[in-house]
């Protein structure tokens, strides 16, 4: 038996990722409210230091003070802190074990189990190794890409600004620091466009799905159909829903703002696609902007918020509900309509339980989100399509705003800080990890009743 003094100073994974994440942000707020860290040299004030360091940390890109106020020093403390918040807690925990320990010992190997919610035990090693030199190198791939278009722009900074923008983009952090416009300038650069959505939908796709893809390669399969049958389950879901969904958006933005001069109207046709599919790429928990968003269309602001809510694939850099957890759940009540007993998809059927989880995921994400749209419509004077589009970005660490962030006092901005601190240590994560009870539940059985429905 477990000794008590043991058992009650034992932290759960949920736990671990949200002190871990927590502390993070804490070290990144103290080395932020330093006066080295702008370029005045005047300490900023806590809050801000603190909105700061939890939308990097987070991955979120919302921000109340101007990147441009920031010194090299600040500057290179959000960098740190985008890619420790990008390839998570436990991913840069696992990195200094195998440094020091060559390999991770079991209860290394369960903490990386549990967080990447893996089935098997072995190769952690590798797939941890794989993950981040995977994202190194991706990561420098794009800033290669990125420097012939800065460095003549910007000079040697130009260089930083390129590693900056390619981790950030990876990252899904959309912080840049380029400028108080985010890439309004770029509305019509292939380069930008095209490198910058690669970025973010290969960090989106998530991890899983890289370590899929490279075990299905490693077969040698000929086709591309054989290569297709061979993945799992989750890799096929998670990649057929993010083509779906950026398809989907990007023909419904350039329908819907097609006319519209504020955004794309004044566009040539090859730049309206190309801000289109920007845009149908961004508001999966990016937050880069090539066309102001408080100039969107309602009906494109809705679109926005839907794509945002639902966010990228799980376990990559990628925030909101997920992919994954929404066609699970659409599944789930299409087969209900048919009068199906079971949901599936590529003659599969999907397992009870994570219908169970994809429902308590929506659930929890809508009342942090609900919850945060009420708060905030008490701090501030503002429409209401502007109030829920900043809360849902916050919750599902997009990063865009209809220009809200910058008008936020100190009690909006420490609602906006909760809600980007929930959406990304996740809603299963923050949920188990206030659960104190570790009692089963299940011992006894209350009696069945029917209830109406609908």
């Amino acid at each position: 038996m477990i000794p008590m003094e043991k058992r009650r100073f034992s932290f759960s994974t949920s736990q671990i990722i949200l002190l871990g994440f927590l502390a993070v942000i804490m070290l990144g707020t103290i080395l932020l409210s330093l006066p080295i860290s702008t370029k005045s040299g005047k300490a900023i004030s806590f809050c801000d230091a603190l909105f700061t360091a939890t939308t990097a940390t987070c991955v979120t890109g919302l921000v109340t003070v101007p990147t441009v106020s920031w010194s090299i020093f600040g500057k290179a403390v959000i960098l740190l802190l985008i890619q420790i918040g990008g390839l998570g807690v436990v991913s840069i925990m696992s990195v200094i074990f195998i440094a020091l320990n060559h390999g991770l010992d079991l209860k290394s190997s369960l903490l990386v189990q549990d967080a990447f919610n893996l089935n098997s035990l072995s190769g952690l090693t590798t797939f941890v190794k794989k993950i981040v030199i995977g994202s190194l190198l991706v990561e420098g791939i794009g800033a290669l890409v990125f420097m012939p278009i800065f460095v003549p722009e910007f000079g040697a900074e130009g260089i930083f600004i390129s590693i900056f923008h390619s981790v950030s983009a990876f990252c899904n952090a959309g912080m840049d620091i380029i400028g108080e416009n985010s890439l309004y300038n770029y509305v019509g650069n292939p380069v930008i466009n095209i490198m910058t959505a690669i970025l973010i939908i290969l960090g989106g796709i998530g991890f899983i799905v890289w370590w899929d893809v490279s075990r299905v390669l490693k077969l040698k399969q000929k086709t591309s159909i054989k290569i297709w049958k061979n993945l799992t389950l989750h890799s096929k879901i998670a990649i057929s829903t993010t083509l779906f969904f950026i398809l989907s958006g990007a023909v419904l933005f350039f329908a819907l703002e097609y006319n519209n001069p504020l955004t794309i109207g004044k566009l040539s046709i090859g730049e309206k696609i190309e801000a289109s599919f920007f845009q149908s790429v961004t508001t999966r928990t990016a937050g880069f902007a090539t066309v102001p968003q408080e100039n969107l269309t309602n009906a494109s602001a809705l679109v926005s918020m839907l794509l945002m809510f639902i966010g990228g694939s799980p376990v990559g850099t990628a925030g909101g509900v997920k992919t994954v957890t929404i066609t699970v759940l659409f599944l789930s009540a299409l087969s209900m309509v048919k009068n199906k007993k079971d949901a599936t998809i590529f003659n599969r059927r999907i397992s009870k339980a994570s219908i169970n989880k994809s429902l308590a995921v929506v659930v929890i994400s809508s009342m942090i989100v609900f919850g945060s749209t009420l708060l905030l419509s008490l701090t501030i004077d503002r429409a209401l399509i502007d109030i829920l589009y900043e809360t849902i970005s916050a919750g599902a660490t997009v990063g865009l705003s209809r220009n809200l962030t910058p008008s936020l006092n100190v009690a909006g901005k420490l609602i906006i800080i909760a809600t980007m601190y929930f959406g990304r240590v996740g809603p299963i994560s923050l949920a188990t990890s206030l659960n104190l009870n570790t009692s089963n539940n299940n011992i006894v059985k209350n009696p069945t009743e029917e209830i109406s429905i609908g």
